[in-house]
């Protein structure tokens, strides 16, 4: 008999980077237990994330949600509430990655589009781990450790930026984690919050 996947949902925001999330996808859905995929995987992307990837590298069995998803889904009083019933979906969530931007929303509760409505009904007995991903002097700015400290004050769970030459051609801290390491933390958290595969 099949084990029980973690219900992993993945998150992506309108960083460059964004350009890895069909490998972050990927690399999920590759990971196995005792043989047995671990994971099952839906996605949600900001509208400016969509400008960095080609949708067709997402695999077809993987579900895709963006601000359209949110509106065609509910049409009459009872129907579904996207954000909210995504939340229930998941075991886990991660942002990978998190642009300055919908850090600093997240920080003061804004939800204004399906992410951060998702964010915001979030069940803060699950857990969220979120990847920045900015230009060095945007992560260098006071503010961006100030909204980093009240996401972690959440109980959320910070992968920290690399250093490296970003795509702008700067080089410093910014970058987002790379794809291994987003598993692994992700594969650790789960482990820490003993969610039965």
């Amino acid at each position: 008999m099949e084990k029980k996947k973690c219900k992993l949902l993945v998150a992506a925001t309108g960083s460059v980077a964004a350009l890895k999330l069909p490998f972050l996808v990927k690399a999920a859905l590759e990971q196995v237990s005792d043989h047995y995929p671990m994971f099952e995987v839906r996605v949600i992307v900001t509208e400016h994330a969509k400008h960095f990837f080609d949708p067709t590298q997402i695999p077809s069995k993987v579900l895709m949600y963006d601000d359209k998803s949110e509106w065609d889904a509910w049409r009459n009083r009872g129907d579904p509430v996207l954000h909210i019933e995504l939340g229930k979906w998941a075991d886990v969530m991660v942002i990978a990655p998190l642009d300055a931007n919908t850090l600093a929303k997240m920080a003061q509760g804004i939800c204004d589009n399906l992410l951060t409505c998702t964010t915001r009904a979030w069940d803060l007995k699950k857990p969220l781990l979120f990847c920045p991903a900015m230009n060095t002097r945007m992560w260098e700015h006071p503010i961006t450790a100030q909204q980093i400290a009240a996401l972690k004050s959440w109980g959320h769970t910070e992968i920290p930026p690399i250093s490296k030459t970003l795509m702008c051609g700067d080089t410093g801290v910014g970058a987002m984690a790379e794809v291994p390491a987003i598993i692994e933390a992700i594969k650790n958290k789960m482990e820490l919050d003993v969610i039965v595969l």
